[in-house]
Parts: C-alpha cells; structure tokens; sequence
C-alpha cells in the first residue's frame, strides 16, 4: 500500500530533462571528425626531406610520384623490391611501413617548377624514371562545411540571444524559446517541503483568520456551498511594506494541502507582445487543471496599475493587454471553478477599479503596522533562532522600544543584536545589545572618528540639549529615552524618545510635537543668538507636519474643513492643483505661520530654564550621552509622567567610561 501510494505522488509523465550541451559536444566532434579524415584515414604517409627524396630518386626506388597542386605536397610510391626491402625494416621498426594503396612517403615543396627541374636534372644524371602525374586534393565536406559555418553561426547566435531575453525560455523542458508564452509560476504542492506555516506568523490576527478562511474553502467546499454561498475568487493583501504579505502567503502555501502557484507581477512583463497575457491564460490553465488551487501574485501592481494613466502616445501597452487579460481570467466569460487567487501590494491606490470589484478581489485584507501586543508575539518568534539569551531580557521592554517597527524591522534588530554581542565577544545576547541595535537602525552607525571642532560639538551639545528640554516641559510631546553627541549616520547627534501608540492625534499633540522638534535651532538662538544648518531635519519633520495640519485633517481655523488628500492616487498624474492661487497663497502662510508661533514658543520656554538648559548642555558635554535620569536631577520629575512608558534604565558609570573611551579612540 506504502508502494502505491509512493507511485502516486510520483508526477506522470515527467521525461528525463534533455541536457542542450549535447548538440555543442556533437557539433564539436563533428569538426573533429572532418579535419581527421581530410587528411587521408588512419594510415599518415611519413613525411621526409628533399634530401631524401632526391637519394630515393637516385636509388631509382620510386614507382611513380604524384604531385597534388594545389597544397604544394607530393606523394612517393616505392617501387616493389623499395617496398620489400621497407617490410624487412619494419620488423625493427613497424611505424615506417605503409599498407595499400597510399602513399608510403610524403615530400613539401616550395615552387612547382623547380620542384619540376630538379627531377627532371635526376632523371637524366642518374638515368632513372619519375613517372609524374599531377592532381588537385579535394574535400567535399570541408569545402561544404565552410560554406555554411556562417549561417550556423548567425542561427546559433539567434538561438542564443532568444534564449536569455526569454529568461531560460521557463515553463518548457529545456527551456526553448518557443516557451516564452508559459507561466513562470513555482508549484507548492503536498509533495513540496514548505516550512512556514501559520505559527511561524505571529500578530496580523484578522488577516490570519481571513488567510486561514480561504484555505478552509478549498478543503471543504461543501460546508459553505451547501447553504448556496459562493467561495470568493480573490483576496487582496494591502499594508507598508514589511508587515508579512509575503509570508501570509507562505504560511498559505505550507498549510494548504491544494497546489499552491506562486510568482511576482513583474513576471508577466516581457519584451515581445503578447507574451504576458499568454502567461496569464498558461497559468490559469494549469491552476484549472489541478484545482481546487491557489494562485499568489506578488506585486501585484507592476502588472495592476490603472489602465490609460501612463499612456500617453495612445500606442499599445503590453502592460494593459497583460492587465485586460488577467481581468478576464478572474471573472470573465468564462469560469474558474475552485481557484482562488491571492495578491500582495503596498500601493493599492494605483491599482485599476476593474482589479478591485467584487468579483475579482471579494476581499481587501488590510495588514497594518504591528501595534505593542503584536510586536511582543513577533519578538518571541525571531528570538527563538538565537542560540543564547540572558536571562534578564524582557521581551515587553523590547517591544516598547520599537513603536512604529514592521515585523522585517524586529526581524533585523534581533540579527544585528546577535551580531553586535558576537562582536563583543559575549556568550549570550543581553538587553544593551537589542538596544544597540536599535540605535543602529534607527540612526545609523556611529562615527566615532569623525573630525568635529570644539565649536561645533558644543553648539550639537546645545542643540540636542534644547530638544529634551523643550519635550520635558511639554505634555503631548513624546517622552524622552536617550541623547547623544555622537555622529551617527548622517546626524552628528541625536534623540529618542518613546512616542505614545494612538489611533487619532489631536492638534494640541501635533503642536507639541512641533514645538518639541524646534526646541534645537531655539537652544541655538537662545545661547548664541545665531543659527545653523543644523536644524535640517528638523525644518522637514516640522514643515510637513504643518502642511499636514492645513491641507490634509483640515485643523486649520482660516482654511476650514477641507482636505486637498486624493486617498486614489489618481492626483498624481495631474499637473494642476487642487485650489485656486488665492488659497495657495493662504496655505503657505498658515503653514509659516504654525511654524513660526511654536518657534517662538520653544524659546520662550528654553529662556524660561535657560540656566538649567546650560547645565544639561554641559552634562552632555562631559559624558557625551543622557538618559531620562540626567534630565530628572536637572529638572526634577516630569509633571506628566503618569502617561510615560517604561523607558531605558541609566546604565552604571562603567558604561559611561566606556562610551567616553572608545569616543577618544
């Protein structure tokens, strides 16, 4: 019964693959086999000299010469008794006999005609006979060959060239070109080993459901057909990038006992017409063939995108024939009875209206950022890889310190956690490594050896020194965690700070935030009376979040309740905007003036504590980086601290010299 069963999961019909470079090895063997025996077979005449071709000649040992023309060559046969007295030495030494009719010697000449006079000078000084004919060699394979070498070439080379613009000619044993047309889809299958399965998917708790769901439709069918419903046709993965769409689908592909057909939207774009849509009919075909299946299309907007936008010559566009076709394969004429196709993007706002009806994607299954929960279960499963842990990581405090982390993101701060303790020589990774790690991401490496003045590190002192005192003294601003003079990236210092997790932001938080954000080019004003470039990102955050304010949530009193924000994307392929010149000019002074009302806000608060701002400034100065505890000695506890989360614990003076040693390196 195993036997059987064995044989059955064995694919029918499946021939040996034929290997192309067999045709490159008898092509070659043939060149071989054709210069081999244009030279005469096996048996080579010996060639001599014409010295001793004249003492032959002499000895009146030759019985006839024949003379090929056209090669400058001539071939000596001996004479009988020559040819006995030859077969008596070739006991001794039997590599000078030749047998038959060939020649036993052959002779090289430069000019016929006085290779001509020389024998005829024998011939009458030594009274012997030549008996001379002349022929002309010929070699009718050789000759054919060389006529057509160079259409074999230029057929070889067309061969060639169609065989990698076709990407290895894929969906066809050998890979030919005339394959082009098939469906470059990989086949998941029971017979297939796929690991991920929906435990190795931590978080997306509504998108695993609806993802389970639809598996649960191809598996039994019946359980929801019987009441007259019908199985969706589609589903639509939508979220930022790094959330898990792709291994949502992985995780479908490992617990879907149906085959499960997997590709990239790019797979359908090729150069030659006509090629994609002939995928997209190749693919259903075989989906259809082994149904109930799966088909997933990843990036789904390469092929997807909204139909006549970029068109603008008018001329045929093999992405929309692509596109017209995958539309009708979903829900055209005809039917597709038990195929259920899954797509994943991050831009659904470009996608065409006919991709997203009912119908086609019955369902959008939106896949978010993970919020703090979330964050926990996925930290739990990229922390089973690694080998060693200390024993005092508190896998909660990790994921309050990542807010706004996709699950790719917590994927690699645990990497570069194992990497970092690794470069430590650390046994186990610990909680100072995750929170390197962190920093490392979310800053970028530090440059410890960056060349900076006096000057300059005690106005970035100033200036990081501004953006914690600002945030301390304000409500809705984030709290803070760490601050740091250090280069790292392209900032040459830097804050964190743990921003509170909300689903609506209020315009008083929007406000703080700004001030907060300010705080460094006030810091700089205030104590210097000047300002810098500095403050570059800082003018960008605090800029779009003003314009934010005016043209998109409609939080400005004198634009009112408008938003000029297209959720469709379809405004980005116009050139003109959405209001008139008059409401422009409106935008960009509301815009200046929110800006400049927190400018002067954050200073008059760092005004307000300028002496203790200083204090801080030079602590940072001195130990390079701050921590929560550095501002509550300075400041004293922050009012609003029942809203703060737990936060990064001041590490021991050790780390301190540490930080400072290796800063002087």
């Amino acid at each position: 019964m195993a036997k059987q069963q064995q044989q059955k999961n064995q694919p029918k019909g499946k021939k040996p693959k034929f290997n192309s470079y067999w045709i490159y090895i008898g092509i070659i063997l043939i060149f071989l086999g054709i210069n081999f025996f244009s030279g005469g077979g096996f048996n080579e005449p010996e060639k001599i000299s014409p010295a001793k071709f004249e003492e032959i000649l002499k000895n009146g040992n030759i019985k006839k010469l024949v003379v090929i023309r056209n090669v400058q060559k001539a071939n000596v046969y001996l004479t009988p008794e020559a040819e006995e007295s030859l077969a008596k030495k070739g006991k001794e030494n039997p590599g000078v006999l030749a047998v038959g009719e060939t020649p036993h010697y052959t002779v090289n000449f430069g000019s016929l005609e006085k290779f001509q006079e020389d024998i005829e000078r024998i011939e009458k000084e030594y009274d012997v006979k030549a008996n001379i004919s002349f022929e002309t060699e010929s070699n009718i394979w050789g000759e054919l060959l060389w006529t057509l070498l160079p259409f074999i070439l230029i057929i070889g080379l067309w061969i060639f060239i169609m065989r990698r613009m076709s990407g290895g000619g894929a969906g066809g044993p050998g890979g030919q070109i005339f394959n082009i047309g098939k469906s470059k889809a990989k086949l998941f299958d029971q017979n297939t080993d796929v690991k991920v399965s929906f435990k190795d998917v931590a978080g997306l708790e509504g998108a695993k459901e609806e993802v389970q769901e639809i598996v649960d439709f191809l598996k039994q069918p019946e359980k929801y057909t019987s009441l007259g419903g019908k199985i969706p046709k589609g589903a639509l993965l939508v979220g930022p990038p790094g959330t898990g769409k792709t291994l949502l689908a992985k995780a479908v592909a490992g617990e879907a006992k149906v085959p499960f057909y997997s590709l990239s939207g790019s797979d359908f774009v090729e150069m030659f017409v006509g090629v994609g849509a002939s995928r997209v009919r190749d693919l259903f075909k075989q989906a259809k063939e082994k149904s109930p299946s799966i088909i997933f299309i990843d990036e789904i907007d390469a092929i997807g995108r909204a139909r006549g936008k970029n068109n603008f010559s008018g001329s045929n566009d093999e992405r929309e024939n692509t596109l017209n076709q995958l539309l009708t394969e979903m829900d055209g004429f005809g039917t597709n009875t038990n195929v259920i196709v899954l797509a994943a993007t991050n831009r659904a706002d470009v996608l065409d209206k006919a991709l997203m009806r009912a119908g086609r994607f019955d369902r959008q299954i939106y896949v978010d950022l993970p919020d703090l929960r979330e964050r926990k279960e996925i930290f739990e499963v990229h922390l089973r890889p690694l080998k060693r842990l200390d024993d005092e990581l508190d896998i909660e405090f990790l994921a309050k310190q990542t807010p706004g982390f996709s699950g790719a993101d917590i994927a690699n701060v645990c990497n570069e956690a194992a990497l970092i303790a690794a470069r430590k020589g650390k046994k186990a990774v610990g909680k100072q490594d995750f929170l390197d790690a962190v920093d490392r991401i979310v800053g970028g490496l530090e440059k410890k050896n960056k060349i900076i003045t006096p000057e300059e590190k005690k106005t970035i002192a100033y200036h990081e020194a501004g953006h914690a005192t600002v945030s301390w003294m304000l409500e809705h601003a984030a709290p803070l965690v760490k601050v740091t003079i250090v280069p790292r990236g392209q900032s040459l210092g830097a804050a964190w700070y743990l921003p509170e997790e909300r689903l609506i932001v209020r315009p008083e938080q929007m406000l703080d935030e700004m001030c907060a954000t300010m705080g460094g080019r006030a810091a700089e004003k205030v104590i210097f009376n000047k300002i810098s470039t500095g403050a570059l990102s800082d003018l960008e955050k605090v800029t779009k979040q003003a314009k934010a304010m005016v043209t998109v949530y409609g939080l400005n009193e004198k634009i009112g309740n408008l938003t000029y924000y297209d959720s469709s994307g379809q405004s980005e392929y116009t050139f003109t905007k959405p209001y008139s010149e008059k409401t422009s000019e409106l935008i960009d002074k509301e815009i200046s003036n929110i800006i400049e009302v927190q400018y002067q806000r954050a200073i008059d608060l760092l005004e307000q504590h300028k002496e203790k701002l200083s204090e801080l400034a030079e602590i940072l100065l001195e130990k390079e980086v701050i921590f929560k505890d550095d501002l509550e000695k300075i400041f004293g506890e922050r009012p609003f601290a029942k809203k703060d989360s737990k936060v990064v614990e001041k590490p021991s003076e050790e780390f301190y010299e540490e930080q400072k040693g290796e800063s002087t390196k």
